[in-house]
């Protein structure tokens, strides 16, 4: 994935000079023609990114995934405790399947995001990329979207809490909990809590599916895309 992410953005935002600096310290790409990487950068791309990111978009995408599943922040999880000591099991888990939904929608937002990500790469952050760790792509995507997909996600999750319902369920929920005896009052912020905990989701299944391109060569489903991460493996 470093590849893809790094090549895509030389081939397509730099002039005959830099490309020629990138083939002189890369020659193996000598043997392939400047479509034929671009292309294949573009399919790791798309094989990568997009299909992470539209597990996560699905039904249940983060409430049935385990790596990615929002929890109650620390704040609420006395609110979930004291729900179902007072026989109110179902609205607890009501409530975290709805914060879970919020974030599905939200990060149908993120494909666009990352994709200018990689066309703004300057030339040092793709050679940066190409021989950093299996995680350099992934770290890449956070340190350069991290604010325009907050700047997305959130107000997206705003929205969403309505759409799925997730205002009603936790306006309950608060209220319930705030009319037990004795208990501290709560007021969280869940639209700030879910968007940082959907962004976290996203970065961690493109790691996933960063590291599995690197190391996995079945991951490598067309002759393009061997030929085009074969370069990672004879630097490794």
């Amino acid at each position: 994935m470093k590849q893809f992410l790094t090549l895509i953005a030389v081939f397509s935002l730099f002039g005959c000079a830099e490309m020629q600096q990138v083939m002189n310290q890369f020659p193996q790409t000598q043997a392939m023609g400047l479509v034929d990487i671009s292309g294949g950068l573009k399919e790791a791309l798309n094989n990568g990114i997009s299909k992470q990111v539209s597990k996560l978009t699905a039904t249940d995408g983060f409430y049935k995934n385990e790596a990615v599943k929002i929890l109650l922040p620390e704040e609420l999880r006395k609110v979930d405790t004291g729900l179902r000591r007072i026989g109110m099991s179902a609205l607890a888990d009501e409530g975290l399947k709805v914060l879970n939904r919020a974030a599905e929608d939200a990060v149908k937002e993120a494909t666009p995001i990352f994709v200018d990500a990689v066309r703004n790469m300057s030339f040092a952050d793709a050679r940066g990329i190409l021989m950093g760790n299996e995680s350099s792509a992934t770290n890449y995507l956070q340190n350069s979207t991290s604010t325009a997909l907050y700047g997305k996600f959130n107000p997206v999750i705003k929205n969403s809490f309505s759409k799925v319902g997730a205002d009603k369920v936790w306006s309950t929920i608060i209220t319930k909990y705030n009319s037990i005896p004795l208990v501290n009052k709560v007021n969280p912020d869940l639209t700030d809590y879910v968007t940082n905990q959907a962004m976290k989701g996203v970065f961690k299944m493109v790691a996933v599916e960063e590291k599995n391109i690197r190391t996995n060569l079945s991951a490598r489903t067309s002759p393009l895309l061997q030929k085009v991460f074969a370069m990672q493996d004879k630097k490794i």
